[in-house]
């Protein structure tokens, strides 16, 4: 719902700021007071176009803020939080128009495209107008109004995601078949590497492994010939060194006197003989034991020359193979009757169209029984907008055998009738800007109930008409102010004693400049408003009377 708007320097309205709540608003005045300045604020910023003209003579730009609450639509939210751009409850629409013509837009304070604008404003406001953006006359409108009528708004979401499920696997069936011969070719190609890496049977880190023992064995006989000599060298040789050790342990063992000042010398003499005698043990084990295999050195190098001539034939590194491997494979289970093989996606493609027809049907139902009830009841409202021969039909061109489309098997339209014996034609086509106005009155009050547009805006939803049908006019508007919020700018009395708040608009000049100025009337300023619009600028008693009953009646409306 709309809450404040504030305009700066647009047209001749210097400085406006309007607070605004739920039901029906009025905005009345003089003819060229400046009552579009209102709408056309609003259009603006809404994502309107703008030119320099709309900048106010002297200034360097105009400044235009709309504030919304947004607690009770759920699709503004889910917008928002889609585009980041979510504070808690409520929204901030900003236009800046420089005079060269340019302008910024912002939403909660983020700068933004119009595009963002147009598509957030949407979902917060509907202006049916005779020079502003009239949504009326677009088929989406159409389809979503029946929708909701219908009371298919999860239905039809649900039909159009069948849809993208339809034409995702569609389209990638289609790019299987165009590159037919290529997949083949791959699909081959795949199996041969998939083959040679399965016959390799690549462990992981055997590289490494293997690598190590390479090593090891290609060094075998140094290193068994140099073990073999340091075992001389230990223990076996005549001159080896736990011998010599045992000599100099023998020497101080016959000294004639104990010498306190050497016993820690004998004890090391002592750990380095049985470490001596020790370490020629264990290199006799070592060279018993050790076996330098030809045969495994060359196994190992023939395995290990394998390895490397694959990772060269397939440009990577040695220990990549594994992985390369992995990744293979999955794609070769994918292409060879997996999920991305022409027949897996021919089952999966028709499996949802499937789905995708038993929910299009469903919603078609829907449609067709919404659509004979939608017209009657919008047929009843002309009749009482003094439009009795106008015959409004909600036109519905079916395709069940067309491809499936993400709004189901409906092309829907609304056409009218203007006069007996003429066909039904598009709404563009047939209404004038006062007709179309009140034909959307009509739809609205019908699809109130389930429409989701929050804020309605009506530009002289009262031309060419007066009497008994204006004051049925203000009734509908009332109505719908009741379950939601209404602005409409009228020259009528009888609709303006309807409204539930009423803003009078005027001018004046000062200094050779003009300005316009918005007010919020009470219920005195109304009545005064009222009269003079039943009565022009002379005002006599039975006039305020009149007005005074007017108001009071209009207030009491509950249609």
């Amino acid at each position: 719902m709309l809450t404040q708007l504030t305009v700066s320097n647009y047209a001749i309205a210097e400085r406006v700021e309007l607070q605004f709540s739920g039901g029906m608003t009025a905005l009345t005045g003089e003819t060229g007071a400046g009552k579009s300045i209102v709408l056309d604020a609003l259009g603006l910023v809404m994502g309107g176009r703008a030119d320099a003209g709309a900048v106010r003579h002297g200034a360097k730009r105009a400044d235009i803020t709309a504030s919304f609450d947004v607690t009770h639509i759920p699709e503004a939210i889910g917008w928002l939080c889609q585009n980041d751009l979510d504070d808690d409850a409520h929204c901030i629409l900003r236009r800046v128009i420089s005079k060269d013509g340019r302008s910024r837009a912002y939403i909660n304070g983020q700068p933004c495209p119009l595009s963002h604008l147009r598509e957030l404003g949407s979902n917060l406001m509907d202006i049916h107008s005779q020079h502003q953006h009239q949504s009326l006359l677009q088929k989406d409108t159409h389809r979503k109004l029946l929708d909701e009528f219908a009371g298919a708004e999860a239905l039809a979401p649900a039909v159009k995601a069948a849809w993208k499920d339809w034409h995702k696997t569609r389209s990638r069936l289609t790019q299987r078949q165009h590159n037919a011969d290529e997949a083949e070719a791959r699909l081959q190609l795949l199996r041969y590497q998939v083959e040679e890496l399965d016959r390799l049977a690549l462990e992981v880190d055997e590289q490494t492994r293997l690598e190590e023992e390479q090593a090891q064995l290609s060094h075998a006989n140094d290193v068994l010939q140099r073990s073999q000599q340091a075992a001389l060298l230990c223990t076996e040789d005549e001159t080896n060194a736990a011998h010599m050790v045992r000599q100099a342990l023998t020497q101080l063992e016959q000294l004639p006197v104990e010498v306190a000042a050497l016993s820690e010398t004998l004890q090391m003499l002592n750990e380095a003989y049985i470490q001596l005698t020790e370490a020629g043990d264990n290199l006799r084990h070592f060279i018993e034991d050790y076996d330098a295999d030809p045969q495994r050195l060359a196994d190992v190098e023939e395995r290990l020359s394998a390895i490397y001539q694959m990772a060269r034939k397939h440009r990577i590194h040695p220990e990549e193979l594994p992985e390369l491997h992995q990744h293979l494979s999955e794609e070769l289970a994918s292409l060879d009757q997996g999920e991305g093989s022409i027949e897996k996606l021919e089952e999966e493609l028709a499996g949802q169209l499937d789905a995708y027809r038993e929910l299009a049907n469903e919603l078609s139902a829907l449609r067709h029984s919404a659509a004979g009830e939608l017209d009657q009841k919008i047929a009843a409202e002309l009749v009482q907008l003094n439009m009795p021969a106008v015959q409004f039909i909600t036109h519905l061109n079916t395709q069940t055998d067309a491809d499936p489309s993400p709004q189901g098997y409906e092309d829907i339209e609304f056409l009218v009738s203007a006069n007996p014996g003429q066909p039904a034609r598009p709404l563009a086509k047939v209404a004038s800007g006062g007709e179309l106005s009140r034909i959307s009155l009509a739809i609205q009050v019908v699809v109130a109930q389930t429409s989701t547009t929050p804020t309605l805006v009506f530009d002289e939803v009262d031309v060419g008409i007066g009497g008994g049908t204006a004051e049925v006019v203000g009734r509908l508007l009332r109505t719908l102010g009741s379950g939601g919020q209404v602005l409409c700018v009228t020259h009528l009395p009888q609709v303006a004693a309807q409204c539930h708040q009423h803003l009078f608009v005027s001018k004046f000049t000062e200094k050779d400049a003009t300005f316009s100025k918005i007010e919020t009337l009470d219920d005195t300023g109304r009545i005064t408003e009222v009269a003079r619009m039943l009565g022009g600028v002379d005002m006599t008693e039975q006039t305020i009377a009149h007005a005074q009953e007017m108001f009071s009646k209009g207030q009491a409306t509950h249609h």
